[in-house]
């Protein structure tokens, strides 16, 4: 293997296939094997690993691997040494930050931390935990879930639990109340601090960053395209939102033009019966794999 070959990991579990369609939208195919940790990509200069996000930034700022994507309360539950190369906001549920909640019984007397005073907490997130409720000077017991967090709570095995989610469903469905947000988190690309002083593993590494960015831009927008007659594009183009001025051409032997545009997706529902209205024909919307 070259020295200067780029070791990234893929975060096993739940993130695991929202991060495989990320990379494929970007351009690289990863094809994982249940038989072994090392998937196959689609380019030489990178090998793969795959690992667990809890681990992540261990690994990376051991040297172990050059680059991964985990989440941000891994990176500091484990405090890490890493660079942080960019915010990629997705997940396994919706591109949006998730957090981690302090969450009682729904019928308990605790209304806010400092209520919690020589209780027992339940967590995925120790050290984390134990550092929130030291600097607001609360002692507390804090000790790792091994999962079914939740119902520890409901079974009177914690007074309290410091959960993630990132809809609050779960947290609700098993009867409990949120009482403050503990960490906001979302998902980061990290390097190992002399990887990203290689020139030819930093290059990777940013171009891996940018096409990932624009892999993630580009979910949230749509192309549209329609044909729209001389006398009407004013019309057309006083209701057109873009990132930059829409491309117009005129089409061959004809008093029509061709305009296109990328706009967000969530407009779309009511631009286009406006778009109509004002003279446009034959619009087509279709879907972007990146926005550079």
């Amino acid at each position: 293997m070259s020295t200067d070959q780029l070791k990234l990991g893929i975060p096993k579990g739940s993130l695991q296939d929202a991060t495989i369609k990320l990379f494929a939208k970007a351009g690289w195919k990863i094809n994982p094997s249940h038989r072994n940790y090392f998937p196959e990509i689609n380019d030489p200069s990178i090998s793969c690993a795959m690992c667990r996000a809890q681990e992540m930034s261990r690994y990376v700022a051991d040297g172990t691997l050059d680059v991964g994507l985990t989440g941000k309360d891994w990176i500091m539950e484990n405090d890490s040494d890493v660079v942080v190369v960019s915010d990629l906001v997705y997940s396994k549920v919706s591109n949006r930050p998730a957090r981690w909640v302090l969450a009682v019984a729904g019928d308990s007397p605790y209304k806010k931390p400092e209520d919690l005073a020589g209780k027992k907490i339940a967590t995925e997130l120790v050290g984390y935990t134990k550092r929130w409720f030291a600097e607001r000077g609360v002692p507390v017991e804090v000790e790792y879930s091994w999962g079914a967090t939740e119902a520890k709570v409901v079974q009177g095995l914690c007074d309290a639990i410091v959960e993630v989610t990132e809809t609050g469903t779960t947290i609700k469905a098993h009867g409990l109340r949120i009482i403050e947000d503990v960490l906001i988190t979302n998902t980061r690309l990290i390097a190992n601090k002399k990887a990203f002083e290689n020139p030819v593993k930093r290059k990777k590494i940013e171009q891996i960053n940018m096409l990932l960015t624009g892999a993630l831009e580009a979910e949230k927008l749509v192309g549209l395209k329609m044909n729209v007659p001389e006398d009407k594009v004013e019309a057309v183009m006083s209701i057109l939102p873009s990132i930059t001025a829409p491309t117009v051409a005129h089409l061959y032997k004809s008093p029509w033009l061709s305009v296109e545009i990328v706009v967000a997706e969530s407009t779309v529902r009511d631009l286009i019966p406006n778009l109509v209205e004002a003279g446009a024909k034959g619009i087509i919307e279709y879907g972007l794999n990146k926005v550079i």
